[in-house]
């Protein structure tokens, strides 16, 4: 039974994935300067739109998918946890791929992550609640929204706020560290969930195959989701793109540290989150291609 199954998990790799994840976050806020959270707040209705989409559309198209497919409960709070983090580390990367608005998909990381340090607590333990088989889960873990949030403070948020003050105090520094650093960071967090996988390889081969078309149908209702939301909005086809990809591209890895952390490396939950990890990449840079065919207006 999967709901019984455990990943192996150590606190070491626990500590090492929450420092990867603080690299990628810093890498990301290099990008950013004070000026840019004046540009939006001037016009800010398409980071707004983004994140109605992040933390409200996608967390409700998940449910009506867990409700329409009836998965094991680990496997639906594996869903909903997911849908409850912000952007993913490559979304910002995948956006500039895709001809889309690079600025607005950073920005969407980053108000997204700030807000995630209270709304994605409060997702999982809304949307996990109102789905009986998960909500038996919650309520044996106890999960508290506060260590969740320092968790979240601790590893996205510092290095975001170190980030921007480095390179608005020395932009000669972070323009040196942006490329090399996004690439390294990224490279450093997809190697470290092959090793991760590769020592649990049995249990994900046993599992993975029933989760992966969850996954796939989950991936796809979050672009779908991102694409409906800012077209309905009115959104630019260059800002369209960032919402959508932003929407579809989810911090698995911010997935896998709180299902470790909080969950004990439960197995629906951990393969959801590490199968997120390797396909939202395959999807996201596949509409990429297909998006920058086509000139943004």
């Amino acid at each position: 039974m999967i709901d019984e199954a455990v990943l192996e998990f150590s606190a070491g790799s626990i500590t090492l994935l929450n420092a990867i994840l603080a690299v990628v976050m810093f890498s990301i806020a290099i990008d950013l300067k004070p000026s840019d959270f004046k540009t939006l707040a001037r016009a800010p209705k398409p980071l707004v739109v983004g994140l109605v989409s992040q933390f409200i559309v996608l967390p409700v198209l998940t449910f009506l998918l867990v409700l329409a497919t009836q998965p094991q409960a680990s496997v639906a709070l594996g869903l909903i946890l997911v849908a409850a983090c912000p952007g993913g580390n490559i979304s910002n990367f995948i956006t500039h791929r895709a001809g889309g608005n690079a600025a607005l998909s950073v920005s969407m990381t980053a108000f997204a992550t700030v807000g995630a340090v209270i709304l994605t607590p409060l997702n999982i333990a809304f949307w996990g609640s109102l789905y009986a088989p998960s909500a038996e889960i919650l309520r044996a873990t106890a999960i508290d929204p506060v260590s969740v949030a320092i968790t979240v403070s601790l590893m996205l948020i510092a290095p975001l706020i170190l980030g921007v003050a480095l390179n608005a105090r020395r932009p000669d520094v972070t323009r040196k560290l942006r490329g090399p650093l996004q690439w390294i960071s990224m490279g450093i967090f997809v190697g470290f969930v092959v090793i991760a996988l590769a020592s649990n390889w049995s249990l994900f081969l046993a599992f993975a195959g029933g989760i992966a078309g969850l996954v796939i149908a989950h991936n796809a209702l979050g672009l779908a989701g991102g694409y409906a939301t800012a077209t309905l909005a009115g959104l630019s086809s260059f800002d369209r793109r960032a919402v959508t990809i932003e929407t579809g591209i989810q911090n698995s890895g911010l997935g896998l540290v709180l299902i470790f952390g909080f969950f004990g490396g439960l197995g629906g939950m951990a393969i959801v989150a590490a199968f997120w990890g390797i396909w939202h990449a395959i999807s996201g840079l596949a509409l990429a291609s297909l998006m920058s065919r086509k000139a943004a207006i």
